[in-house]
């Protein structure tokens, strides 16, 4: 049972994630809840990448493992952001974090995609691609200082949210 959890929880982590980021951009959650967020989340991943290791070691699920090795730091900028919220560092943590986690799964959703047949390869490649452009129009818009609820900015969120969801929804349905 533990182990089917590993699998399939992410398949609702995910899109949680990028749903509470959203909220919170747009004001509907106080820098404590997103905080206590990134602490769960502190936790989930090295949990996750600690029972997982050797489940992870080889094909695609090794560039999965390199992507949450490397999400582990990026997650824990944004814990401490929050935790100096209001000092001038923080943003820039913040926005690590953010950009950061938008990035990240794009490659290894490209190899995936690269290194599986049919069905799996087209979500895989359009999971990328949409994840892609979201993080593109979200660093755009954090570039030329747009407002955290700005339009843009939630549109980029809401495209790597969905990217990344159907990436890992089509993961755990399909392996």
């Amino acid at each position: 049972m533990f182990r089917r959890i590993r699998e399939t929880a992410p398949a609702g982590l995910v899109p949680l994630a990028w749903g509470f980021t959203i909220a919170a951009h747009l004001g509907l959650v106080a820098d404590r809840p997103v905080l206590i967020a990134h602490l769960v989340m502190d936790v989930l991943l090295v949990a996750f990448v600690g029972l997982s290791w050797s489940d992870m070691a080889a094909g695609v699920l090794r560039a999965w493992r390199l992507v949450i090795l490397v999400g582990i730091p990026v997650t824990l900028a944004g814990t401490v952001g929050l935790l100096v919220a209001g000092d001038p560092a923080s943003a820039p943590l913040i926005a690590t974090s953010v950009v950061g986690w938008t990035l990240l799964p794009v490659p290894a959703l490209w190899y995936t995609g690269r290194e599986s047949r049919g069905t799996a390869r087209a979500v895989n490649y359009a999971a990328a691609a949409l994840s892609l452009a979201g993080a593109v129009l979200y660093v755009g818009a954090l570039a030329v200082g747009t407002a955290p609820e700005a339009g843009v900015r939630i549109a980029g969120l809401a495209l790597v949210g969905v990217g990344q969801t159907v990436g890992i929804v089509d993961a755990a349905v399909r392996y």
